[in-house]
C-alpha cells in the first residue's frame, strides 16, 4: 500500500479548506463568493471575541482576503437569506439547505431537555413564561433580550442568564424560534415559521443519517484525519461516530489511506473517495500551497483534535481564557501559514478610535528563518489584514526575533 508524505497531506488539508490560494491581489469576494466558501468548509464558526473583527468574519478573509462584512451579514438577513445560526461544531453559520440536520436535535432538547433545563421547566412560572415571550414575538415581530425586563436581580457573569433569556433560548434550540439577524452582535429571535424560506427541506432524518450525514461532510471539509478524528468537525464523540465511520467506509464513501504525520509517525487515515484524486495529485506535487494569511483559534482548520501537532508540528493557542500571568504567547493568536507551513503567531488587538493595529506580541516558530520572501508574503498579508480591518497604522510591541519586527516593518 501507498504511504503517502505528510507534505502530500497538508497539501489536500489545504485544499479542502480553500487555504492554498495564491495571491487574491485584485480580487473582490461578493456574497457569492462569500456563500460558496462557508458551503465548502460546511460552516463557519460563531464567536464573541473581538480583539480584532470576529472569528466568523476572519475564517472567511483568511481565504478570500478584504472583502466587505456587510455582504457576510446580508447573507444572514432577510434581504438575501441563504445561512442561518445553528450547533454543528459549535453555534455556527450553516447554509441553510442543511437545516434538517438540526431537527433531531431540536426534537430531543423539546422531549428529553438536559438536567438543568428540565428543573428549569418544572416551574408553572417558566412555562407560562414561555408562552408568554413565544406570544410577544408573534404579536410584534422579532426581538432581542434586552426587549423583555428582567426580574429585578443583578446578573453576575453572562451565564446568569434573566428567565426571559433562558424562555428565548430554549425555544430556539427546541426550534419555535430561529435568530432573524443580529444588530451590533446582538440576536434578534423570530417565530421559526416567519424565518425559514419555504423552499427549505424539513424532512426530518433519524439521528443515525444525520451522523452519518456530518462524518461524510467532515472528513470531506478535512481532506484527511485520523478515524478518530472523523466526529470532531461536529464535535461527536468517538462512541458516537465510531459505528458510522464503519458504515461509511462498507459503502465506500469512506476510503482508507496510509500516511506520514510529524515525526515519521505512520498513520492509517480516512480520505473521501471524491477527495481521492486530490490525494494523488498531491503526491505528484500538483497542488502546491501558495497563499499565506493568518488564522483565527476558532478556524476550522484545526477542529480535528491534534490536527495542528499532526500535520504541521505546531500547537495553535487561545489563550483568553487563561489567567494573564499563565499565558505564554498572547489573548487571542492568530496561527500564521506560510504556503504549507505554520511558522509563528501572533497576538492582535485593534484600536478601533485611532485605526491602528497593535500586535503585542509576534513569534516564529524555532527554526524558521525570517528570509526575505517570508518577509515579504507576510508583509502583503499584514497590509491587506489593515485593509480588511481599516487600520492606517501598524505597532509591532514585542518580537521574537527582534530583526523580524524590524524587517516586517521596512516591507510593510
Amino acid at each position: 500500500m501507498t504511504v503517502y508524505p505528510l507534505e502530500a497531506l497538508r497539501a489536500v488539508a489545504l485544499r479542502t479548506q480553500g487555504l492554498d490560494a495564491p495571491d487574491l491581489t485584485g480580487f473582490t469576494p461578493g456574497r457569492d463568493d462569500l456563500y460558496r466558501c462557508v458551503t465548502l468548509l460546511g460552516c463557519v464558526q460563531i464567536d464573541t471575541l473581538q480583539m480584532v473583527r470576529r472569528s466568523q468574519y476572519l475564517v472567511l478573509w483568511s481565504r478570500l482576503g478584504s472583502y466587505n462584512p456587510a455582504n457576510f451579514d446580508v447573507l444572514t438577513s432577510a434581504d438575501d437569506r441563504r445561512l442561518f445560526e445553528g450547533w454543528q461544531h459549535a453555534a455556527c453559520f450553516i447554509p441553510l439547505n442543511e437545516y434538517r440536520y438540526q431537527l433531531p436535535r431540536q426534537r430531543r432538547v423539546g422531549q428529553e431537555p438536559a438536567r438543568p433545563r428540565r428543573t428549569w421547566l418544572s416551574d408553572p412560572k417558566n412555562i407560562e413564561l414561555l408562552r408568554t415571550v413565544q406570544e410577544r414575538i408573534r404579536q410584534e415581530g422579532a426581538l432581542r433580550t434586552r426587549d423583555f425586563d428582567g426580574d429585578g436581580h443583578k446578573r453576575n457573569s453572562w451565564w446568569d442568564w434573566k428567565p426571559a433569556k433562558h424562555a428565548l433560548e430554549y425555544l430556539y434550540m427546541r426550534g419555535d424560534l430561529m435568530i432573524a439577524g443580529r444588530r451590533n452582535f446582538q440576536r434578534f429571535y423570530d417565530l421559526t415559521e416567519r424565518v425559514l424560506p419555504v423552499w427549505v427541506d424539513t424532512t426530518e432524518p433519524t439521528a443515525a443519517e444525520r451522523d452519518r450525514y456530518w462524518i461524510e461532510g467532515g472528513v470531506k471539509a478535512l481532506g484527511v484525519c485520523t478515524p478518530r478524528q472523523a466526529g470532531d468537525y461536529t464535535w461527536m464523540n468517538v462512541t458516537r461516530s465510531r459505528p458510522q465511520v464503519e458504515a461509511l467506509l462498507k459503502a465506500g464513501l469512506l476510503v482508507q489511506i496510509s500516511g506520514h504525520l510529524e515525526n515519521h509517525e505512520k498513520a492509517e487515515l480516512l480520505v473521501h473517495r471524491d477527495n481521492l484524486a486530490l490525494v494523488e495529485q498531491a503526491a505528484d506535487g500538483a497542488l502546491p500551497a501558495g497563499r499565506t494569511t493568518f488564522l483565527s483559534p476558532f478556524d476550522s482548520l484545526f477542529w480535528a483534535t491534534h490536527r495542528d501537532e499532526q500535520l504541521w508540528g505546531f500547537h495553535k493557542s487561545l489563550e483568553a481564557y487563561v489567567p494573564a500571568p499563565k499565558r505564554i504567547f498572547g489573548y487571542f493568536c492568530l496561527s500564521i501559514l506560510h504556503r504549507d507551513r505554520m511558522i509563528g503567531r501572533f497576538d492582535p488587538k485593534l484600536d478601533r478610535k485611532t485605526g491602528r493595529l497593535i500586535l503585542r506580541s509576534l513569534y516564529l516558530e524555532p527554526g524558521v528563518r525570517p528570509d526575505e520572501e517570508l518577509v515579504c508574503s507576510v508583509a502583503a498579508a499584514l497590509r491587506d489584514f489593515m485593509t480588511f480591518h481599516a487600520a492606517r497604522e501598524l505597532v509591532i510591541e514585542r518580537s521574537q526575533p527582534v530583526n523580524f519586527q524590524k524587517k516586517l516593518l521596512a516591507a510593510i
